[in-house]
């Protein structure tokens, strides 16, 4: 994945009702709201290294469902085959458009578009 926060971030899209709600809490504020562990513990009452301990078990939690479920993996698997066939769908109407002009290939291709926008959702 791109970089630690966007990897971060899909993870707790995908796992954080997993976690306790002071885990989802600190995580939202240092990921989501781009707070400082410092700030976290100022407003929380508590050390910057108990923020952080908080942070890291809630890491490691998500982390480790997705190495057992590989949810996020096929996700993004999922979502590069789906951008292929969006491409090729794109191409058959163009060269459909410019050689044949034939309606049934113009139908098919609206049903493969329609089939894969629903698997996008």
């Amino acid at each position: 994945m791109k970089n630690q926060t966007y990897r971060m971030t899909m993870l707790y899209d995908f796992y954080g009702e997993l976690l306790t709600e002071r885990q989802k809490e600190f995580f939202d504020l240092y990921y989501n709201e781009d707070l400082s562990l410092s700030e976290i513990a100022e407003n929380s009452g508590i050390s910057r290294q108990g923020v952080r301990d908080v942070i890291v078990r809630a890491e490691g939690v998500m982390q480790e469902v997705e190495d057992k479920t590989g949810l996020i993996r096929r996700f993004m698997q999922m979502r590069e085959k789906l951008n292929a066939i969006e491409d090729a769908v794109e191409q058959l109407k163009t060269l459909n458009y410019r050689q044949y002009e034939d309606r049934r290939i113009d139908r098919l291709a609206d049903t493969i578009a329609r089939a894969a926008a629903a698997l996008r959702e």
